[in-house]
């Protein structure tokens, strides 16, 4: 048990304050990008302001659980422990967010363990290259600055003719979502309107589809 101890405390080291502080404040200023990036340059549907608000508070607690983690062998066993009954559920609709997570985490990752370098090239290099990415695909000025998210449950199952209905009343339509229910099919559009004349002519459009459409529409401005 002696010999036990004495490993133990071989892996125990003081926690250094000044490095924490530094590591805490690069975290929040990376995260923070992070964050303006996912929401300026996204493209998933949901509403990515919503979604990455979370990105700052996983990064500290990520950075803070690694900081304490790395001082002691023995809280590194008790982590694995305490993890191995927790269940994460959220569900993860676009594998965009499950992305931007993993770099949440990497960078609490590396400012835990006090790779603060690492981390202030790291993660503006990826988003700098994701940028160039987009610009090469067309992806970052292509879009119009407002959004229209349009939800369409209906007991049709005529995609096309759906689509079409769509495309006569709205200049850009884009399918993004398309589920396959039992009473008949559940679509989810990515849409710009220039008026609410056209809002309300696709409204009757809709309405005229069978008495079992519903439909919803969003305004949302950042999914653009």
């Amino acid at each position: 048990m002696l010999k036990f101890e004495q490993y133990l405390e071989q892996f125990t080291n003081t926690i250094n304050l000044t490095d924490f502080f530094i590591g805490f404040f690069l975290t929040a200023l990376l995260a923070i990008l992070i964050r303006w990036f996912y929401i300026r340059f996204g493209e998933a549907v949901s509403n990515r302001t919503r979604f990455a608000n979370n990105f700052l508070p996983l990064a500290l607690v990520t950075m803070l659980i690694i900081t304490i983690v790395k001082s002691s062998l023995a809280l590194s066993l008790g982590l694995v422990g305490a993890l191995s009954i927790v269940r994460f559920r959220a569900a993860i609709k676009d594998p965009e967010e499950l992305t931007y997570l993993f770099m949440t985490i990497g960078l609490g990752l590396a400012m835990g363990a006090n790779q603060f370098v690492m981390g202030l090239v790291a993660i503006p290099l990826i988003l700098l290259i994701l940028w160039g990415h987009k610009q090469m695909n067309g992806q970052v000025n292509k879009n119009a600055k407002e959004g229209l998210f349009v939800n369409i449950q209906t007991d049709q199952n005529d995609l096309q003719a759906i689509t079409k209905l769509l495309t006569e009343h709205l200049p850009y339509v884009e399918l993004k979502r398309m589920d396959n229910t039992a009473n008949g099919l559940d679509l989810s559009f990515l849409c710009k309107a220039e008026n609410l004349g056209q809002m309300e002519k696709l409204s009757q459009a809709l309405q005229g589809l069978s008495s079992q459409t519903r439909f919803s529409m969003i305004d949302q401005p950042e999914v653009f």
